[in-house]
């Protein structure tokens, strides 16, 4: 059991838990889920991206929402962006406090997902950091695809853990690693975050994974058990990319929530706010979601 550890969660549902749904929700609902996320602990979330509309409408009131951010001094707000062009809006709203910058493993995945391949996307993700330092900001880097890509299949652990070591020169705020289609399991995320933190030196790692496969949870706790310090959850477990086919949801913060306190690692959350907000959001979404510790009866009563 991990005792007297501590991990920072990263709430994107506003943001990855949003995306990939059809049914537009609007800005004022986008707007109580991050306030409700705030209200049950949250001090850093991911609350939209700053790419273009066409591809992806549902975020589409990017500007609309941040300008409608709650003013909180305890707060980081983040906004993914994917370009230089991105970066530059997100920065002109002043109310973004982080830049989230991804680069990807595979070409096939880069092409499709930025219309880039993969070096020219980790060289991208570079310049945003750089272009978040330079505004007093601070930037972030993800590598998107760490696990696996749908198109070129496995990806080799020397390959990210290379990327992570070429981003680490850009001096994020940290570097993430991301099962964007959720095929890792545990023994290969603790081999993966062992050998990226070795890397990267004293720099936080950062997890983002999905549950489609059913692993999520344990992949957290591998995770965290190798050290990783940061973990990206979304609530009700709703999440998505549109550009990877058969992405299902994210690891859902009741769930993460759930295992990592009961394991004896602190978050800082509340857990029966998380509860209640999932149910909120089910309603917003007019269904059921993903996530398991929400359907469940509270334990211990």
């Amino acid at each position: 059991m991990l005792k007297n550890r501590t991990v920072e969660m990263v709430e994107v549902g506003p943001r990855d838990g949003l995306q990939n749904e059809a049914a537009i929700v609007s800005t004022a609902n986008k707007l109580a889920l991050i306030e409700r996320a705030i209200h049950y602990g949250v001090r850093r979330i991911e609350v939209t991206s700053f790419v273009n509309p066409k591809k992806v409408p549902q975020l589409a009131d990017a500007d609309d929402l941040v300008a409608m951010l709650p003013h909180r001094d305890d707060m980081t707000y983040i906004g993914l962006v994917l370009n230089r062009r991105g970066a530059e809006r997100a920065l002109a709203t002043g109310r973004i406090d982080e830049l989230g910058a991804v680069c990807v493993t595979s070409d096939s995945f880069g092409i499709r997902n930025q219309g880039q391949s993969s070096d020219e996307s980790l060289a991208a993700a570079m310049e945003i950091v750089a272009l978040a330092k330079a505004a007093g900001r601070s930037g972030q880097i993800t590598i998107a695809t760490a696990f696996g890509c749908p198109f070129e299949g496995r990806v080799a652990v020397d390959r990210v853990v290379e990327m992570a070591k070429r981003a680490a020169e850009a001096e994020p705020r940290e570097i993430a690693l991301a099962d964007t289609i959720g095929v890792g399991v545990p023994a290969e995320v603790s081999d993966m975050v062992g050998r990226v933190r070795e890397a990267v030196g004293a720099l936080p790692v950062r997890v983002h994974f999905h549950n489609t496969r059913g692993t999520g949870a344990a992949n957290v706790w591998a995770a965290v058990n190798e050290g990783a310090a940061v973990v990206d959850a979304s609530l009700g477990g709703l999440g998505g990319c549109p550009f990877a086919p058969g992405a299902a949801g994210n690891v859902a913060t009741e769930d993460a929530v759930y295992l990592l306190e009961h394991g004896g690692v602190a978050t800082g959350l509340d857990l029966p706010a998380i509860v209640d907000a999932a149910g909120w959001l089910a309603g917003v979404m007019g269904r059921p979601l993903p996530a398991m510790v929400s359907k469940a009866p509270a334990f211990p009563a």
